[in-house]
């Protein structure tokens, strides 16, 4: 089977998965939309696909699957609309800013029996992804601590924070979703600190640059994140698992992946300094999953709980951090 893709919106990452779509097997690009003609016509050109409205993709016939590219405002009810339309929808993170609207649209996905993958794109990173068969394979033995680190070379612009819904939804929510994939069990406690530190007018938008989390599971596993907005060094990604039996760890990419020598000591090259670098492997690894998903009639393997899960954690982050104390996940309605 091949998999018939429209993708709705020709911005940055509308473009990267419109290239993932294009070089996975099974899966060919028929359609792009975007209110944004240049935008769209750029990728019409590149692809050879057709440039057609939203509600023509969802009346098409030739359309098996869509990947929801635009505004996180729009994501829900776009979800509902092609998960009434009959298609398969892959959607960008987050479902919404709302824990309530989330779950009104995965309760039309349930209602509709439609198949939606939320793009988590660091679990199919290819050495996060050996991070997790060590431990599934027993070779660390049972996790107890986790340390994720997350800092951006730099903050977005200010007209997207006031948009994004803070650095705990848009950027803490992809290691919240890291933590339980590597838990393996659900986070009962979350205790957050939060920080302006980089940016004055990052503080004056009610948001932060600068955050800890510390997770607890029922059993007492623990994992320890910590992001930041400026990392002068690079885009600085990395996991550490501790286990019973030993450690695995995941150590950021550079340029390349040598090491000079010389008298004046030792040195490497740059850090990649872009997470659309960093994660190019990880965006072509997560749709080709979802064309197999589409194509076997299989479950994805990031689902729409999983975006509920990370949403929630996110508000539980939030409600610490505003009333300085440990925050039970059932305290999040």
């Amino acid at each position: 089977m091949t998999v018939r893709f429209a993708i709705l919106g020709a911005g940055r990452i509308g473009q990267v998965h419109a290239r993932a779509v294009a070089s996975t097997p099974g899966a060919t690009l028929v359609a792009i939309s975007d209110p944004f003609a240049d935008a769209a016509q750029k990728v019409s050109d590149q692809y050879g696909c057709d440039i057609r409205s939203i509600d023509d993709i969802a009346a098409a016939s030739d359309v098996d699957a869509v990947a929801i590219c635009t505004p996180t405002d729009t994501h829900a009810n776009l979800i509902e609309q092609f998960a009434k339309a009959g298609k398969a929808i892959f959607c960008e993170k987050p479902v919404d800013l709302s824990v309530a609207r989330v779950r009104e649209a995965l309760a039309t996905v349930e209602a509709e029996r439609a198949t939606l993958m939320v793009g988590f794109n660091r679990r199919f990173d290819p050495d996060f992804m050996a991070a997790k068969a060590a431990i599934d394979n027993g070779s660390i033995g049972d996790v107890e601590m986790i340390t994720i680190t997350s800092r951006d070379p730099g903050a977005p612009p200010h007209d997207y924070i006031k948009v994004s819904g803070g650095i705990f939804r848009d950027m803490t929510i992809h290691d919240f979703d890291m933590a339980r994939w590597l838990l393996g069990e659900e986070v009962e406690t979350v205790q957050a600190s939060a920080s302006v530190l980089t940016d004055p007018k990052i503080g004056e938008l009610s948001d932060f640059d600068s955050v800890n989390v510390i997770l607890r599971t029922a059993s007492g596993k623990q994992c320890v994140i910590t992001n930041s907005r400026r990392a002068t060094y690079g885009y600085d990604q990395r996991i550490e698992v501790l286990g019973s039996k030993g450690m695995v760890s995941a150590r950021n990419m550079s340029e390349a992946n040598i090491e000079l020598a010389g008298t004046g000591g030792f040195t490497s090259p740059p850090l990649l300094n872009f997470f659309m670098t960093r994660y190019t492997a990880a965006y072509a690894n997560e749709i080709a999953a979802f064309v197999a998903a589409v194509a076997e009639g299989a479950q994805t393997p990031t689902t729409g709980q999983d975006g509920l899960m990370a949403l929630v954690l996110a508000e539980a982050a939030l409600k610490s951090v505003a009333e300085g104390r440990v925050v039970k996940l059932s305290e999040i309605s």
